[in-house]
């Protein structure tokens, strides 16, 4: 990203993704689904001060790097006084693909090994240390998994953006809990976000969003890189959505009676967003090994373990990267399951396993759009016929990032007006300015989905 390009794109790019998501407004249709207002995500703007030079939050308290420059550069300084060669891998701003790649680190009289990197595009993001060819772990931050292995992380402001930091609101719970899935004969361990007064209003029930993780990735990412648990009590502080549960699961499934599969262990490091070991694949019956899994042992689990809203009206499903593919596949088989739809970078239309429209290798350009779409295969078929779709799909979000590899915006909007065209009319998509296929793309995705959920 060319960050003197960013601010001039932002205006055009939101102002696109909003056309297009009010483009045909209503249908004729009394039973399909009232079109609603997307409001886009906050941007920092040209006149928001820069953040002073300080250290990332993620560090071990008392250790000063990674330093997180005020013009958005990250230092790293690495003690090893006996290597040879140390080098921090990371993916950084203008580069053409996700792999992380390694940039030599110059060693000081004091055996300290330091590296500046370019200014980096805000929010989340991993690294870790090479020394002499083998990945080790930064001993001075905290560690999280990403890559289908533990990275580190550093954090870049958006200044002026605070809809994911921690405020003086009343504050949701996050529960760590463990239930049996007789589809796959093993434990599992799930995160649920449940709201502020959950415990308090004992009579109270909520709709449910199931929320997925990306390749390399598990159950806990969207509460430590995404932190959905602050956007969700920020948001309902403001009053802009409905108070939900969240549920966040691997969606890795071992074969029956092994141990369960965390999601991308045993994938090579640098794995970017492939599958790891413990992925079952997409589709199939049921929406395939995860889809019956879910169908069959987790959303009962939930239902009858927590104060749900049952019925495919107070349900959604979202992921981002392989957990859109995810949803893609298993919701559009389930639709007696799921009224609520999000697809952040990955699952619209065709071209990359269950269908991540516009996605490719590392490094290579982003598919075209399917010069005609049909009906009857997309989506599993789901959409063969449109007023259908339109009455049992209330929300049908899908989200890209602006900038490459992997992110196509102008091709998903190619794709939206193609289902408009053909009568699909409850789809949205939200475009983020100046991010690309990372966490900040799909914190913004989380921050404009979630107000379109449950409303009806």
């Amino acid at each position: 990203m060319k960050r003197a390009l960013f601010f001039v794109l932002v205006t055009a790019l939101l102002a696109g993704g909003t056309c297009y998501a009010q483009a045909n407004k209503a249908s004729h249709d009394p039973k399909a689904a009232v079109r609603q207002e997307m409001v886009p995500a906050p941007l920092r703007s040209a006149s928001a001060p820069a953040v002073p030079a300080h250290p990332s939050p993620y560090n071990i308290p008392g250790v000063q790097y990674p330093r997180i420059e005020a013009d958005s550069r990250v230092t790293f300084r690495f003690n090893a006084p006996n290597a040879q060669k140390v080098q921090v891998a990371l993916v950084t701003s203008g580069q053409n693909s996700l792999q992380p790649l390694p940039f030599d680190m110059v060693k000081g009289d004091d055996g300290a090994w330091t590296y500046t990197s370019v200014p980096q595009s805000p929010g989340y993001h991993n690294y870790w240390m090479l020394v002499d060819g083998a990945i080790v772990l930064d001993p001075g931050t905290n560690a999280f998994i990403g890559y289908g292995h533990m990275c580190n992380a550093f954090e870049i402001p958006e200044p002026g953006v605070d809809y994911y930091d921690l405020k003086d609101v009343p504050h949701g719970s996050v529960l760590i809990r463990n239930y049996f899935a007789k589809t796959s004969n093993s434990w599992r361990r799930i995160f649920v976000y449940t709201p502020p007064g959950y415990d308090a209003n004992t009579s109270t029930r909520y709709p449910v969003l199931y929320l997925q993780h990306g390749g390399g990735e598990d159950e806990r990412v969207w509460i430590e890189m995404g932190r959905t648990n602050l956007i969700l009590d920020n948001l309902l502080a403001e009053g802009k959505v409905k108070p939900m549960i969240v549920v966040m699961e691997t969606s890795a499934v071992g074969s029956a009676g092994a141990p369960p599969a965390g999601a991308g262990r045993g994938a090579a490091p640098g794995a970017g967003a492939g599958r790891g070991a413990g992925f079952a694949g997409f589709g199939g019956p049921g929406g395939g090994p995860y889809g019956q899994l879910m169908v069959n042992d987790l959303i009962p689990w939930i239902d009858r373990n927590f104060r749900t809203l049952t019925g495919k009206d107070h349900r959604a499903m979202a992921g981002l990267s392989m957990g859109g593919m995810q949803t893609a596949s298993i919701a559009m088989v389930n639709l007696d399951k799921f009224s609520y739809l999000g697809l952040f970078s990955g699952g619209a239309a065709t071209g990359f396993g269950a269908g991540g429209f516009g996605k490719a290798a590392p490094g290579a350009a982003p598919a075209a759009a399917p010069a005609q779409i049909d009906l009857k295969t997309i989506y599993s078929g789901a959409m063969a016929d449109p007023v259908e779709f339109n009455r049992k799909v209330k929300v049908l979000f899908m989200s890209f990032g602006s900038e490459p590899p992997l992110e196509n915006p102008e091709g998903l909007k190619r794709h939206q007006e193609q289902l408009i065209a053909a009568g699909i009319k409850n789809s949205y998509v939200y475009i983020s300015p100046g991010t690309s296929h990372e966490w900040q793309t799909w914190r913004r995705s989380l921050y404009v989905f979630a107000p379109l959920l449950f409303k009806e």
